[in-house]
């Protein structure tokens, strides 16, 4: 599971359809090698060949004490004497924040930390600062922590930002005369000359930001953990941070980064820890784990679009419909490449959108039609039987319908899709808008809504870097 660092190196009816639109009035995964949550973790990985761990975790888990009703009224008094320790609490009565967590981060390294909301990210990186202690295992970090964790943590909101830097400073472990040495610094990275003396309560959120992070990298720490935080701040003093992580890697210094920006994860990182409900899912490669967290991530969506497509299927009114009902779409399908019924599919897969219909009474007069949207209803394809030369014979009674696309190339993203039934002048018998929806993954991205199969070819002097299209740093 685990893997040595790498060397970084609208409104309206779509066209294609052609049934008119009603008047206003009376509108009537895992991941290759992943470890699914509650099998037992591997030993424990073993760091990067030649360079000491700085950082090692070790079979650690966390809970938390439930709270209970009558919980808030306890005195102090009543916690300490009558309290047990959380490891010695039924798990019934717990939390459980992480469980069994095993890494180790070398001396120099980047280590990233991925995974959805509740997943443990930040339980783990308070672990690794001091600011919490394990319920059970080992955790060691070996030099001076600086952590960046939550907005606003270690300042005081009624004294001034100057104050504050003293502050924060002597408790990252710098005496007053080296935060003398380094105020100026601290100030002129921050950008914050003009409001120093401002108590910070008055501070905007990116401007908190800005501080904590002058402070923190100024405190020349062996170790410097990072909480997604940098998501606050304006794009320039993003790009600033970014510049000084780099130099603080390239010095041998070691990054805990948790972000919901993969992209950021995957260009800063060296290694990538997905964490899924405080599991360890998989350790290694930053762009083998994103990959696999993504592919995970549209498998859940695409559930809830079969959950989703199921539901309107028993609740027909509830989506948004109309049409004289003189035949009816009764249920629609979106096969995958298997022929089995998803809503999660790769770029350039094989598709099929199957509708099953119903005409009460035999016409002679009738165009299926279908069509791709964006969820703001950007139509991408559409078309139907009239615009191909189809020409109508009869439909009587249940019939099936499929659109087969033998490579679907649409972008990575969300989409729906519209189904209708009507006569060759436009005049609907039924016309289901997001009918359903479904999800595109893909390895690579792109912008827009196509994704042609296509290559890069490159003649003359020009070279690149690694392959996740950055150059490699000098190991330190």
């Amino acid at each position: 599971m685990s893997e040595p660092a790498a060397p970084r190196s609208a409104s309206q009816a779509p066209a294609a359809l052609g049934a008119r639109p009603p008047a206003a009035a009376g509108d009537g995964p895992n991941g290759a090698g992943a470890r699914t949550p509650g099998e037992a973790p591997e030993a424990l990985p073993e760091g990067p060949p030649d360079r000491q761990p700085v950082i090692r975790v070790a079979g650690v888990s966390k809970r938390f004490r439930r709270t209970l009703p009558g919980d808030r009224l306890r005195t102090l008094k009543s916690a300490l004497v009558g309290g047990l320790r959380t490891r010695d609490l039924p798990r019934e009565e717990t939390i459980p924040a992480l469980e069994e967590v095993s890494f180790e981060v070398a001396r120099g390294e980047s280590f990233g930390l991925i995974g959805g909301n509740g997943s443990g990210k930040s339980t783990l990186l308070k672990l690794v600062a001091g600011m919490l202690r394990p319920t059970t295992g080992e955790l060691a970090v070996d030099g001076r922590v600086a952590a960046l964790i939550e907005l606003g943590s270690g300042f005081h909101p009624e004294i001034s930002g100057r104050e504050n830097v003293y502050i924060n400073g002597a408790v990252l472990g710098l005496s007053r005369r080296q935060i003398d040495r380094r105020y100026r610094e601290i100030v002129e990275f921050s950008g914050l000359a003009d409001f120093m003396e401002e108590p910070v309560k008055n501070y905007s959120s990116g401007m908190y930001v800005r501080l904590g992070f002058a402070v923190a990298i100024h405190t020349d720490p062996n170790v410097l953990l990072v909480d997604e935080v940098l998501a606050v701040g304006d794009e320039a003093f993003a790009h600033r941070c970014i510049r000084r992580i780099e130099e603080f890697l390239a010095a041998g210094r070691t990054l805990l980064l948790v972000s919901h920006s993969l992209d950021l994860v995957a260009e800063l990182c060296d290694r990538v820890l997905w964490l899924d409900r405080g599991h360890q899912r998989l350790t290694g490669d930053p762009r083998r784990v994103i990959d696999a967290y993504r592919q995970a991530v549209a498998e859940e969506e695409g559930a809830e679009h079969l959950a989703a497509a199921r539901a309107n299927h028993e609740a027909a009114g509830e989506v948004l419909r109309w049409g004289s009902g003189q035949a009816e779409i009764t249920t629609v399908r979106l096969l995958g490449p298997d022929g089995s019924e998803r809503y999660h599919l790769q770029s350039g897969d094989r598709a099929v959108f199957e509708i099953h219909a119903r005409a009460a009474r035999p016409l002679t007069d009738f165009v299926f039609g279908i069509a791709v949207n964006t969820p703001r209803g950007f139509e991408c394809w559409g078309t139907n039987t009239d615009l191909e030369g189809f020409v109508p014979g009869e439909l009587a009674g249940d019939v099936v319908v499929r659109v087969t696309c033998p490579a679907l190339r649409l972008a990575p993203g969300e989409y729906s899709v519209d189904v209708a039934i009507h006569a060759r002048d436009g005049a609907p018998y039924d016309y289901r808008r997001r009918a359903l929806g479904f999800t595109v993954t893909a390895a690579t991205g792109g912008i827009g809504v196509y994704f042609p199969e296509h290559r890069w070819d490159f003649t003359g002097g020009v070279s690149w870097g690694s392959a996740a299209g950055r150059p490699s740093r000098p190991e330190p």
